[in-house]
């Protein structure tokens, strides 16, 4: 795994162990940044593109010769993207200047570290640790505190009613997909995500794959609550309570604009990355093949994680241009009254 063999590769060169770690995390986190940066990319063009083919429109066009020209407008997105990092940043002058700078980076810290223990294959995972799924749903949970900061922080009361709606929705929904995620842990008896995955290796009947999602009705029902608390979790449609534009302006994020508001933005990506890859190696077999015994080389490996990831991804948009809004009491009534008792039937059945 690669933090421990840049440990061990450094404690060769330095006699500091402190170091070879410092230099073996830092080493470690500049791909992870590299991916949440290209993910968030790939993902805003990506959904423009999505969103205009669902509602029958071209999405962003460019000028001039090459891939930004006409109906693809490739470099649109990356345009976008550098004018948010030079633009100017502003903070209200009544604003609590110091936690309205800190919120951004706290849930971006909380992103950033789920992406760590992701398998991305066989061979390939920053860190690999025993408590793989408690740790991304402990680290997951820290985004919440950034939000709460941040729309207080701001001083302004549609970010305050944002901030507080984001927080009761996601401390909600965290139930359901915790007591979802248990059904993997169950049947596999491991934490660890790479045992966790091998566990799925093999075949049902010889026809199907023996993932999760098709061992018995009770876990193909635990994705699916699963996946849709996701999707509440990362305040994506129909969920975006939180930054009901009609409603709130943009929720939390009213008062940030430049690169602050680009970091949120960063984030919100990112989350989506981890939870549908907690998802694929929880459910659906990870980084191995859909074809039992057939394309379960790491190289194919790491296709078959992203693709599942990209998929589930792909689906999150679907629903944005789906599904219209909840309204905050159907949102706690689909959590409490629903997803919740369901999920411990699912367990029981288990």
């Amino acid at each position: 795994m690669t933090v421990d063999y840049l440990i061990e590769l450094f404690s060769k060169l330095f006699d500091s162990p402190f170091i070879s770690f410092i230099l073996a995390v830092s080493i470690a986190g500049i791909p992870l940044f590299i991916l949440m940066a290209l993910n968030a990319t790939v993902a805003v063009y990506v959904e423009r593109k999505v969103s205009a083919f669902m509602m029958d429109r071209i999405g962003p066009m460019g000028q001039g010769p090459g891939l930004h020209a006409g109906p693809w407008g490739v470099l649109q997105t990356i345009a976008d993207a550098i004018k948010l990092l030079i633009k100017e940043d502003t903070i209200p002058s009544s604003a609590d200047k110091l936690l309205f700078k800190v919120a951004p980076f706290i849930i971006f810290i909380g992103a950033f570290l789920g992406i760590a223990v992701l398998p991305f294959s066989s061979v390939i995972q920053v860190v690999d640790i025993n408590i793989g799924v408690f740790y991304i749903i402990a680290v997951g949970s820290v985004g919440v505190h950034g939000i709460v900061m941040a729309g207080w922080a701001s001083n302004n009361k549609w970010s305050l009613y944002g901030a507080m709606r984001s927080a009761a929705q996601i401390i909600s929904y965290e139930i359901p997909a915790g007591l979802s995620i248990i059904i993997p842990i169950m049947m596999t008896g491991t934490m660890n995500l790479q045992s966790m995955i091998e566990f799925q290796s093999g075949s049902i009947w010889g026809i199907l794959p023996n993932w999760i999602i098709f061992n018995n009705p009770f876990s193909f029902l635990a994705f699916f609550i699963f996946f849709i608390s996701a999707v509440a979790e990362t305040n994506r449609t129909p969920f975006d309570i939180p930054e009901a534009e009609s409603e709130l302006v943009a929720g939390w994020m009213t008062e940030y604009s430049g690169f602050r508001w680009a970091v949120f933005f960063l984030s919100e990506y990112a989350n989506m990355f981890v939870v549908s890859g907690l998802a694929a190696a929880g459910f659906l077999g990870g980084w191995l093949s859909p074809i039992p015994g057939l394309f379960n080389s790491p190289i194919w490996g790491l296709f078959w994680f992203f693709s599942k990831i990209i998929f589930l991804i792909f689906v999150m948009m679907w629903f944005r241009w789906t599904f219209p809004r909840l309204r905050v009491d159907q949102l706690m009534h689909v959590c409490w009254k629903v997803f919740i008792p369901i999920a411990m039937l699912n367990i029981f059945g288990v």
